[in-house]
Formats: structure tokens, sequence, C-alpha cells
């Protein structure tokens, strides 16, 4: 798809059984992976070209393998590329929370998890105790879920975030790079 593509609602158009999509994607779960987790979290800053909103994208690995995903339209206009990908972060953090939450369920403890994002800003927002002046219960959650040990939130490059795939087009090399970073068998051409 050319990164030029912007891609928009067709109203009248037929709603799509994403049980198909999932059985062709090719995920790849080997027996006897580790349970260590970490999420890659990511956005676009005003990627719909209608209504600015951003666009999140989340991906949560549990050893080698990818165990869920998202990608969803923001509801709230972001004002800056910061806080588009804080929220997403936020996002993140409650797949996180809900997937320790039911690990518990079969004996498993997690310690705190890592959240991967690529902004220095949203990373320094998630940490920093002292109120920020747009109040938003998303940016309690996540920063006082960090303060509690819960999650971290750890710097990846840009080119390796793997939630990426997920927030607008790419081309051709690095959609194939992050498509093997999910789990995907083969390299399309």
């Amino acid at each position: 798809m050319s990164t030029e593509t912007k891609l928009t609602r067709d109203e009248e158009g037929e709603s799509v059984d994403n049980t198909k999509y999932k059985g062709m994607i090719g995920l790849w779960y080997p027996k006897g992976s580790g349970i260590e987790t970490i999420v890659y979290a990511d956005s676009d800053h005003t990627g719909d070209y209608v209504d600015r909103k951003s666009t999140s994208g989340v991906c949560m690995f549990m050893g080698c393998c990818l165990t869920s995903w998202f990608s969803k339209k923001q509801t709230a206009l972001a004002i800056s590329t910061t806080e588009a990908k804080y929220v997403s972060a936020g996002k993140a953090c409650q797949q996180a929370l809900w997937m320790k939450q039911a690990l518990i369920d079969y004996g498993v403890r997690l310690d705190d998890i890592p959240i991967m994002c690529d902004n220095k800003g949203a990373i320094y927002l998630s940490k920093n105790p002292v109120q920020q002046s747009r109040k938003n219960t998303c940016h309690h959650f996540l920063r006082d879920n960090v303060q509690k040990g819960n999650i971290s939130i750890e710097k990846v490059l840009s080119e390796d975030n793997i939630a990426d795939i997920l927030t607008k087009p790419l081309k051709r090399e690095p959609f194939n790079y992050l498509r093997l970073g999910l789990g995907m068998m083969e390299q399309i051409d």
C-alpha cells in the first residue's frame, strides 16, 4: 500500500468478517515459550485527514508470541505527538494490567511489565509526578501505575516499535521488518 494512501470509512460498504483476517495472518505460538511480557505502543499524530484524530496501536507479547493487539482511533484530538503517544501508552497500560490480572487466575504473577514507547516526551510525562495543565483521567492512570511499579515505560527506537505497523501505511522494507517482529512467518515481496 502506498504510504500516501488515506483510508476512510465506507458508509455504504459491507461489514467485514474479521475471523477470516485472523485466520490468514499466520501467527505462531511455539510450545514452551516464556511468559516474559512486553507491550509496544505507538500512534500517528492527527493521522485521520477528516477529523485529525490520531490512531493508537498496541501489541502485547508473552515470550516471542503476540497475544493481543489493536488499532483504534483515539476519542479526543491530541494537541501534540507527545500527547498522542502518551494516550497510546495509557491504552497499553490498560492491556498490560488486564493481562497481569488474568494470569493471576493461572497462578502466574508478573512484576513490572515494560511498555515500549518511541517518544521521550511521553516517557517523561509518565514518570513526572507534576500535574500537567491538561487534566485527563488516562494521564493520571498511566502515571499512577508507573509510580506503583505495575508497569514501566521504556524507550524503543521508532524503527523498532512494532506497534507502528498498526498506525499507518508503511513502505515495504519497514513493513516487512515489523511484520517479522510480530511473528509472521513470511516476508511479502
